[in-house]
């Protein structure tokens, strides 16, 4: 089994540097392309599902996704659905940070509820699909956090429309073996 983690492609609020959050912004014609591009990088990798967030970004490039592979588009998680940025949502980043340093405070979810959010997904998602290779659509910092936990250390970014896979090793603990459609540095 591995869980291959697509950020949704790129929005106008993504381009303006916005938090976007829980604001349903659709994909722009950018995001459309990096949506097929992560086709590519999946392709080959035997993938049985695609599944997402449940916003219009995430659900977008899904279908953008499930199509290139040739897979009917599964269910998706409300467990997945970026970062809450509270009274942050839509406001320009540096703006936010110069409000609420770090982005605590203004209501903004604590970075571990969506770690803890991001684990129990993964859990449902192997628990809905034991066995299987699910591609994951969803948000930057979920999925940044989230595999910054797998890992050990902190990512540093990650791309919209790239591709980053959690793998089992023998003893079927996650490991991570992509980010940002490369191998990790080992640290």
């Amino acid at each position: 089994m591995k869980l291959g983690f697509v950020r949704h492609g790129q929005t106008q609020w993504n381009l303006e540097g916005r938090l976007q959050g829980s604001s349903n912004i659709p994909l722009n014609g950018t995001g459309r392309a990096q949506a097929a591009d992560a086709v590519q990088v999946l392709a080959g990798g035997n993938w049985d599902v695609v599944v997402s967030s449940p916003l219009d970004r995430a659900r977008q490039t899904a279908q953008i996704i499930a199509d290139g592979l040739g897979l009917e588009l599964g269910p998706s998680y409300e467990l997945l659905v970026e970062r809450d940025y509270a009274q942050g949502e839509g406001m320009i980043e540096a703006e936010a940070l110069e409000r609420w340093p770090g982005k605590i405070g203004g209501g903004i979810e604590p970075l571990e509820s969506v770690v803890a959010r991001g684990r129990r997904a993964i859990e449902q998602i192997m628990e809905d699909f034991p066995g299987k290779n699910v591609a994951v659509v969803c948000h930057g910092t979920i999925i940044r956090y989230t595999l910054s936990d797998f890992a050990g250390y902190t990512l540093d970014t990650i791309r919209n429309g790239s591709v980053a896979v959690l793998g089992q090793d023998e003893a079927g603990r996650l490991r991570l073996e992509l980010v940002n459609d490369q191998v990790p540095a080992a640290r």
